[in-house]
């Protein structure tokens, strides 16, 4: 099993929505390192921490709860649909350049565990959301990791 950090603007999807929609297609992923860790590396039950970007004061940024990897990977749909704002005319249906899997909620934290507390816990070092530049919408996390920031949001 893996571990894995998915980046969310908690305005545009947060863990309430997924909480709400129990299930959704992580799709609009236009990144071909996080693509290739959704085609190649995702697995169904893999455990996933769920982040917001773009906090404000009131809703930092950091890790509000967890989720699971609940599908195997899939077209997204959004390549296709001239309307979605993910729309890539270069990707064709019988061979599409953009995939997705499925997430479903598992938890949302009593309280976020923010980047700030992050990069200053000693035990999240070499943690990829810490690092200065760390843009990556998917980001592969270590187990122990993983365990660490969920017990700190409890």
């Amino acid at each position: 099993m893996n571990h894995w950090l998915i980046k969310s603007e908690g305005d545009c999807y947060s863990i309430d929505d997924l909480k709400k929609d129990k299930k959704t297609p992580w799709s609009g992923i236009r990144n071909f390192q996080a693509r290739n860790f959704m085609r190649d590396s995702i697995k169904v039950g893999d455990k996933v921490l769920f982040y917001h970007s773009n906090g404000t004061k009131e809703n930092p940024t950091g890790v509000y709860g967890t989720a699971k990897v609940s599908s195997k990977p899939h077209a997204d749909m959004t390549a296709f649909d001239k309307k979605d704002d993910h729309y890539d005319a270069k990707s064709k249906k019988e061979n599409p350049t953009w995939i997705l899997v499925d997430v479903s909620f598992v938890s949302k934290f009593k309280k976020p565990v923010t980047l700030s507390q992050i990069k200053f816990e000693p035990k999240l070092k070499g943690i990829m959301v810490a690092q200065k530049g760390s843009r990556l919408s998917i980001q592969p996390v270590s187990k122990e990791h993983f365990e660490f920031i969920t017990n700190m949001g409890k």
